[in-house]
């Protein structure tokens, strides 16, 4: 058995890049930040920044669109995958991205006055039709 299932909660770098595919599916790409903070034996604050490439589909990517902005904190459920392609000079070139199934967004920011939804979550969504 085994399990790809990742949990983070942060804050988007950026607004979301939002896209709508030939066959009307539409897809959400951003950056979330997380930060872990420490003392070091100096006494010393550390932190220490990663950033995540988020993909939301459908609903979700609908929910990104109209709600999420820069800096929105938000908590993203789903699981990683890799892509690869070849660059422009041949060299292969990775990413992994987490895709995600549920997200929540969290803190009191709204846009234009609208509310926020609480939870959107996809798990129960078929995921068959996704152009991949």
């Amino acid at each position: 058995m085994s399990v790809n299932k990742h949990i983070i909660i942060g804050n988007l770098g950026k607004d979301p890049e939002i896209k709508t595919l030939e066959n009307g599916t539409k897809l959400a790409n951003f950056s979330v930040a997380t930060t872990d903070a420490y003392t070091d034996k100096e006494g010393n604050k550390v932190t220490n920044t990663e950033w995540h490439n988020v993909v939301l589909w459908k609903k979700l990517a609908d929910v990104a669109e109209m709600f999420l902005v820069k800096g929105s904190q938000v908590y993203v459920e789903g699981k990683s995958k890799t892509r690869s392609w070849d660059d422009k000079d041949g060299n292969k070139k990775y990413m992994t991205e987490l895709h995600g199934e549920r997200l929540q967004m969290l803190g009191k920011r709204e846009v234009e006055d609208k509310p926020t939804p609480h939870i959107v979550d996809t798990t129960d969504d078929e995921k068959d039709d996704l152009p991949f």
